[in-house]
């Protein structure tokens, strides 16, 4: 079968990831030595300088997430050495953009509702509309990059990322493409928040974002983020990781079904428990839902390094994405942030399994390999 590797990363998110200035920075071996804390329950991305990836014509059109959206994906392909950059060594664009968001463009979904509210439903100004679909932002980067190829946007909720990483995987392995741009975007307002706090998603006191884990309180904090990915059908010197496979499943009755589900997951790929180096868990520091990932831990990787990545990037649906990102970069530089160890590091680092869900709902399993 035709191995899918990560030949390119790009993030926004709320840590020091868009860095795009400095070539050296996915490999620098000191990635997440200083990660922020926020004293918050929420946690917003950093934007970077936005000039540097969009025409500024089209900046004020744009919403918060497509801009994100743009700037990642940018960051991607000019970290992975292709055609979209001023140094770029391989003349390729990317052959499709698939991208999974969970809630999409929410700041112009809000725009154009309150306009309607405002005008009774008159005199409306059709951007605000345009840019409220969810497929918004992989339009924006085709039609920014001239890219007129297999163009999809998946919304599956807590699934989203995955679902687009499977049709990027199964499209290259069937031979459709060489290559395909993934990634995962959402992004977090101040209504959407207000919404979703009466509904007790997150911790009703702020609280160190660093400590999250050690806090008692119900609910998690709430974040957003854009990751994307340059995956491609062939090794190059800037490859991160193998995607090795991703398995998705929905509301498993027991922590007794997530285990099958792993054994079938690994046993299909030849593997076992003592294959895996490390495991990242998508702990949120909410009790109710954490349970499931102390559970899993405890019963199946009782003896692995443990890792988490949530209080750095908050949660939301396409929360996956980062850990992505973050499994990418320690298989690539070889060293686990202190910052995200759970227990002690691996002698080796050969293959990192991501298992996330999504407030109990949405599950799943992303394998990546050293390549």
């Amino acid at each position: 079968m035709t191995k899918i590797y990560i030949n390119g990363l790009g993030s926004v998110s709320p840590q020091k990831t868009a860095d795009y200035r400095n070539r050296a920075y996915p490999v620098s071996a000191t990635f997440l030595a200083e990660p922020l804390s926020y004293e918050n329950n929420q946690l917003k991305c950093i934007d970077p300088g936005y000039k540097e990836f969009i025409p500024a014509e089209l900046i004020r059109r744009m919403g918060r997430i497509i801009k994100m959206g743009v700037a990642a994906s940018k960051l991607c392909l000019k970290d992975a050495g292709t055609g979209s950059g001023e140094t770029s060594e391989r003349n390729i664009s990317p052959d499709a953009i698939i991208t999974g968001t969970g809630l999409g463009c929410l700041e112009d979904t809000e725009k154009f509702l309150a306009s309607m509210i405002r005008n009774n439903e008159e005199f409306l100004t059709p951007t605000s509309f345009i840019q409220s679909t969810h497929n918004t932002v992989a339009g924006q980067i085709a039609l920014l990059l001239k890219c007129h190829g297999y163009n999809f946007t998946y919304v599956h909720r807590g699934i989203s990322f995955e679902s687009a990483l499977i049709d990027a995987m199964t499209q290259i392995q069937m031979g459709e493409f060489s290559n395909a741009l993934t990634g995962g975007t959402d992004e977090l307002t101040a209504n959407s928040f207000a919404i979703t706090s009466r509904l007790g998603y997150w911790k009703q006191k702020p609280i160190h974002s660093i400590d999250l884990l050690r806090d008692s309180q119900r609910g998690s904090i709430a974040g957003e983020g854009a990751s994307f990915f340059f995956l491609e059908n062939q090794q190059t010197e800037h490859t991160y990781a193998e995607l090795t496979e991703v398995s998705t499943f929905l509301q498993p009755a027991s922590h007794k079904e997530v285990s099958d589900r792993l054994h079938i997951f690994l046993a299909s790929l030849g593997l076992g428990i003592k294959d895996i180096d490390l495991v990242i868990l998508g702990l949120n520091g909410d009790p109710r839902t954490d349970l499931i990932y102390h559970d899993f831990a405890e019963t199946d990787f009782p003896l692995t390094s443990l890792g988490y990545f949530k209080h750095l990037c908050g949660e939301y649906h396409t929360a996956s994405a980062f850990a992505t990102w973050l499994a990418s970069m320690v298989l690539k530089t070889q060293m686990i942030p202190e910052v995200i160890r759970i227990n002690q590091p691996p002698t080796r680092l050969d293959r990192v399994l991501i298992y996330n869900h999504y407030r109990g709902t949405n599950h799943a399993f992303i394998l990546l390999s050293r390549p």
